[in-house]
């Protein structure tokens, strides 16, 4: 057995390749059986779609690169549900492509922002000024995105790529629904407008599901 590993530890190719077989089995061990078990596939009873605005909001949320910095995933541990809240479960998050949940913070986890008592107006002065509010943040500012109007063309084949591919339970209905406030009460929506909107709806399913 001696002389089995000395040649393994002497040939670092054969090594790596034992190591990525290892890795490879223990990792499908742990993943593989999550595809089956329903809390990781079937949302929670109170997650409901985005709305156009909301979409349209986490757009400009990747798009700036928001995910880079804040998480959204709670931890199931004592210091971050203290802070941040609930921790986060698979079913909040099976409609979301791509999926948010990081694992960088430097600045504080976002998926229970929407339960805190933020206002919608500290939220917008925040994107624009953050240290005005928050002085030792170093989040940048966001203060074009008030000018900017939302680009709704691709809006209607956003929201049936989810519908078709996704399996967001977005009806006809509701996507010419959404759509007609996209050309109605949300025409001129700012890029802030969405983004706001984005961020208040985080954590509503759970505040919901406590109900």
């Amino acid at each position: 057995m001696a002389n089995h590993h000395a040649v393994i530890e002497k040939n670092i190719g054969l090594m790596i390749v034992l190591i990525l077989v290892a890795v490879s089995f223990g990792g499908l061990a742990e993943i593989v059986p999550l595809f089956w078990q329903k809390a990781t596939t079937e949302p929670i009873s109170t997650l409901r779609p985005y709305s156009a605005l909301e979409m349209a909001g986490r757009d400009v949320y990747i798009r700036e690169g928001c995910h880079v910095c804040h998480t959204q995933m709670v931890r199931p541990l004592r210091a971050e549900t203290e802070r941040f809240g609930d921790y986060t479960v698979a079913g909040e998050d099976v409609w979301e492509h791509p999926f948010l949940w990081g694992s960088k913070r430097t600045g504080p986890d976002l998926d229970r922002v929407g339960l805190r008592p933020i206002t919608e107006q500290w939220h917008r002065e925040h994107l624009r000024d953050p240290r005005a509010l928050v002085p030792e943040s170093n989040m940048p500012a966001y203060p074009w995105l008030q000018h900017a109007t939302v680009d709704w063309s691709t809006m209607a084949r956003t929201l049936t790529v989810f519908q078709r591919h996704f399996g967001v339970p977005y009806s006809d209905q509701d996507i010419e629904e959404q759509m007609a406030k996209v050309n109605g009460e949300w025409a001129d929506a700012t890029e802030e407008d969405a983004l706001v909107a984005y961020l208040l709806s985080l954590g509503q399913a759970r505040r919901e599901q406590r109900q």
